[in-house]
């Protein structure tokens, strides 16, 4: 079983950048494919990206190029740097673990969010 928890967001001005950490406890974090995810109250919860446990990315299309996710498997965490950032990307951000990189019910894990505002 992991214990995931994101930090990292906050409020960053249009074409600014943060980078989001998920910090796994637990056993066999290196053997599980970690995705992140973001949701807005009253839509659907959107793939940004995933890491394999062998270290393949798998960035949704239209992030791609803004959006970077690396693992440090040392530190039992993940990373997605966020970049160029548009109003549009405020939402909360959600990492998850699971056996493989898919849609979110392919998760078995996932922690409790953490808040992205993309504001001047």
């Amino acid at each position: 079983q992991l214990l995931l928890v994101e930090s990292g967001g906050g409020l960053a001005q249009p074409g600014g950048s943060l980078r989001l950490s998920c910090s796994a406890s637990g056993d066999g974090f290196e053997y599980y494919a970690i995705g992140w995810f973001r949701q807005v109250p009253g839509k659907e919860r959107e793939a940004v990206s995933c890491i394999s446990s062998e270290g393949i990315t798998y960035p949704t299309p239209s992030l791609k190029g803004r959006f970077t996710i690396t693992r440090d498997n040392a530190e039992n965490t993940v990373y997605l740097q966020l970049n160029s950032l548009k109003p549009e990307d405020a939402a909360t951000y959600y990492c998850a673990a699971g056996g493989m990189c898919g849609i979110y019910t392919a998760y078995d894990y996932w922690g409790q969010g953490t808040q992205v505002t993309v504001s001047s």
